[in-house]
């Protein structure tokens, strides 16, 4: 039996959020590091690689939140970004054109330099360069074709590459050049890409902007799967932490307390799944 674990995109607030929630499940029993299929999207691939190497993810909670940067960095704020990501709410627009016009204007946008984005990266990770012995996906998209990208240890890709490029947000970060060509988040195919976790018995979904998403998506995702799953999303007092500042650093220390404290509230729906498929 193969255990599930989904890691979803989220932001500056979202790597803290998951974070509160991971650390809150292991102090209540539930520990997502004994996954054996780990599926990371931008702000979850930081947290899948701490789950993935079953490392102290409380290191990760206590980083300096100035220290996880932001979009301001780069001279973006919130408007260039949505102008980025606009293709993809055009219902008249084929999804794969729409990641393609996002690919354009990503790789347009004078959003920083790339290799101080993926240092930036590398200084969360728990090994920038080496990937864990479990299987661990981390998803990008390519900005030039629009086709979902996956890298996990046997794609020839160091660490922080991968999860530099899954976490590259149109418009505020560059996309990350992996051989010759250019990635960008992997929210951008879906902010949760759950479907990738085909074979697992039981998934648990973190899904850290659940609060300002339709859920449709995710529930098709999970319907592909015929897994059984738990799907944690911020429950009230978390979204009115996060809001929608899932890149404002500040959010930080508010969205990783609010992911400790709402972990009590799923940790018995997790456990009895978690049990059940073990």
């Amino acid at each position: 039996m193969v255990l599930g674990a989904v890691f979803g995109g989220g932001g500056i607030a979202g790597v803290a959020w998951e974070a509160g929630i991971v650390i809150g499940l292991r102090q209540a029993g539930v520990d997502l590091s004994s996954a054996g299929l780990i599926v990371g999207t931008s702000a979850g691939s930081i947290v899948g690689s701490h789950v993935a190497f079953a490392a102290d993810l409380s290191l990760l909670a206590a980083t300096r939140h100035e220290d996880t940067g932001t979009a301001s960095e780069t001279g973006a704020g919130l408007e260039p970004i949505l102008t980025a990501m606009a293709p993809l709410f055009d219902p008249a627009l084929d999804p794969l054109e729409a990641r393609r016009r996002v690919g354009a204007a990503a790789r347009a946008a004078a959003a920083g330099g790339e290799q101080a984005h993926i240092a930036r990266i590398a200084a969360l990770l728990p090994a920038p360069a080496g990937w864990p012995p479990r299987r661990f996906l981390v998803t990008t998209v390519d900005a030039e074709s629009g086709e979902l990208a996956v890298w996990d240890g046997h794609s020839g890709v160091p660490l922080d590459r991968a999860v530099a490029a899954s976490c590259a947000v149109p418009g505020a970060y560059p996309p990350v050049t992996i051989g010759g060509r250019r990635y960008m988040d992997g929210g951008v195919r879906s902010t949760t890409n759950a479907d990738l976790a085909a074979g697992a018995s039981a998934v648990i979904v973190l899904d850290a902007v659940g609060h300002l998403t339709p859920r449709e998506p995710l529930e098709r995702e999970l319907a592909t799967l015929g897994a059984d799953s738990v799907v944690v999303r911020p429950d009230a007092a978390a979204a009115a932490a996060i809001g929608t500042g899932v890149l404002d650093p500040a959010v930080w220390p508010a969205a990783l307390d609010a992911g400790l404290a709402q972990a009590a509230s799923c940790a018995a729906p997790a456990r009895a799944i978690w049990a059940a498929a073990s």
